[in-house]
């Protein structure tokens, strides 16, 4: 999701909830810590220089548990950042502690925002080794030989 679809879905809402891809969500006092443009320079494994930009949201509970963001709060912290850092609008990136700092796309379910689960890839498979994946195909699909070479008895079944 982009910065953009992000506040569209923020317009009209009161309070803000972000669920987990187990279906739990995240406790409604967690805190929204850094909004930001996050910039990635790599080189992949078959050394083509890469480029990614990302909206960097972090998420933090902390032990007030009265505590709980609002939307308009969040707009105007989004805004805010906007003007400050001058963010384009760009995917959203989301940081959440679990048993260690997880990174999760956003989607909107007309509810809440979802944190989808990420996960890595090889991003030059055809330069490092992998071999391409294998067609699938049902056994149905085969069309059977017209001519064949057993013959009952003959002991080649």
């Amino acid at each position: 999701m982009k910065l953009s679809e992000f506040k569209s879905n923020l317009t009209g809402m009161t309070t803000v909830s972000f669920q987990l891809p187990d279906g739990s969500t995240v406790p409604a006092h967690f805190h929204v810590t850094e909004v930001g443009h996050v910039q990635k320079r790599f080189i992949d494994c078959g050394g083509t220089t890469r480029l990614e930009n990302r909206i960097g949201f972090q998420l933090w509970e902390a032990e007030d548990f009265d505590h709980r963001l609002q939307a308009e709060k969040l707009m105007k912290i989004i805004e805010l950042s906007e003007r400050t850092l001058n963010l384009p609008d760009e995917e959203i990136e989301v940081e959440y502690q679990g048993t260690t700092i997880g990174k999760y796309q956003l989607a909107w379910n007309g509810a809440s925002f979802e944190l989808l689960s990420t996960s890595t890839a090889c991003l030059a498979e055809d330069k490092c080794g992998i071999p391409p994946a294998k067609q699938k195909i049902s056994l149905v699909e085969l069309s059977p030989s017209t001519k064949s070479t057993c013959t009952p008895g003959g002991g080649c079944c």
